[in-house]
């Protein structure tokens, strides 16, 4: 008979235990409150008066998609509506979308434009999100995001005026194009419309909300903070396990009615569960340091519209204040009992506020 002796353990044998040790550790300080979270979510999924119950979100109609390649050989995911009824001079309007989203986010507003028919519309997946790849090495950065857009307006939309139309990480993207490419604004970008945004303080905001770690705990949380040490496959598979937690974390702090839609909620959790743990920490550096107030100036000859929830706890009201303050000509729409997601929530308020926007221009 035969004995296998046990194989003596690597130290990455050893890294790869103590992982899968505070992996558990976390489960098992969920597992109290496991069976509570599913009923509740359970309850407020199945709400009858939900308005978006059958609305299907993720698919729009594409006249045109596109696969860019970066330099770094990121590639990045591209579609373009093209207008039914085209009218000379109209821009084209070109949506940004925030982290750990995806240009899904813009579901209600490309839906709007495309039934108006009068402009064509360009939305892309930023780096790391949606359909586009990730990093291969390296950090995430704002100004690497600033120069992806410029390609993309290069690519797809190389003449004619732009609006362009940024939420939260998306608007930083933009203020970031400002910031390399001021001569742009004016000329190319007759009007640029920030939702949800901030032009710096942003480690002040909680874009990563305290208390999703904190329910979560602390192995989870060191784990977050390792990522890169110890790999977003292992992070991931926590996420999973606290997936009902994920969907309360997004109904509190993402929207801002107290009954937002469940469909609405379940839309938003899903794109933030598709991004990687690995693509969340690696753009957590350059959005906690944006700090772009200066390149807001490029955008003083031209229309602005800000647009905020009174109840973003995201990026608070005071952030939109301080870039109005910067811009005093920009229009300014504070939407009442709408949170982070504006454009989901109370898509019908956004929707009449740009369309009033793009017909001024």
């Amino acid at each position: 008979m035969s004995v296998r002796l046990p194989r003596p353990r690597t130290a990455a044998g050893k890294v790869a235990g103590l992982v899968g040790a505070a992996v558990g550790v976390a489960a098992a300080g969920l597992a109290a409150g496991v069976v509570s979270e599913r009923v509740l979510v359970r309850r407020l999924r199945n709400d009858p008066a939900d308005r978006y119950a059958d609305e299907v979100f993720g698919e729009q109609r594409s006249d045109e998609t596109y696969r860019l390649e970066m330099p770094d050989g990121t590639d990045i995911h591209v579609e373009v509506v093209e207008p039914t009824r085209p009218v000379t001079g109209h821009p084209t309007v070109v949506l940004v979308h925030g982290f750990c989203l995806d240009m899904g986010t813009f579901h209600f507003q490309r839906k709007r434009l495309a039934e108006r028919g009068d402009h064509r519309v360009v939305a892309y997946d930023q780096p790391g999100h949606g359909r586009s790849g990730r990093l291969e090495s390296g950090e995430y950065d704002l100004t690497a995001l600033g120069h992806t857009l410029r390609r993309v307006l290069d690519e797809v939309a190389p003449d004619g005026p732009l609006v362009l139309v940024g939420h939260s990480m998306g608007g930083m993207t933009i203020m970031a194009l400002a910031e390399l490419y001021p001569e742009m604004f004016g000329d190319r970008v007759v009007g640029t419309v920030l939702m949800a945004t901030s032009g710096g303080l942003a480690a002040e905001t909680k874009l990563v909300a305290p208390a999703l770690l904190g329910r979560v705990g602390s192995p989870v949380l060191y784990m977050m903070s390792n990522a890169t040490r110890y790999g977003g496959t292992v992070i991931d598979r926590a996420r999973r396990s606290t997936s009902n937690v994920a969907w309360l974390l997004t109904r509190k702090y993402g929207f801002g009615t107290s009954k937002p839609s469940p469909a609405l909620v379940s839309y938003v959790e899903m794109m933030n569960s598709r991004t990687s743990a690995d693509t969340v920490t690696r753009y957590l550096r350059t959005i906690a340091t944006h700090s772009r107030f200066p390149a807001l100036a490029a955008l003083a000859g031209t229309p602005v519209l800000v647009i905020v929830g009174d109840k973003d706890m995201i990026t608070p009201v005071t952030h939109s204040e301080e870039i109005v303050r910067r811009l005093p000509h920009a229009e300014f729409v504070k939407i009442h009992d709408s949170g982070h997601v504006v454009m989901l929530e109370h898509a019908d308020e956004v929707n009449v506020a740009l369309e009033r926007f793009l017909d001024s221009l």
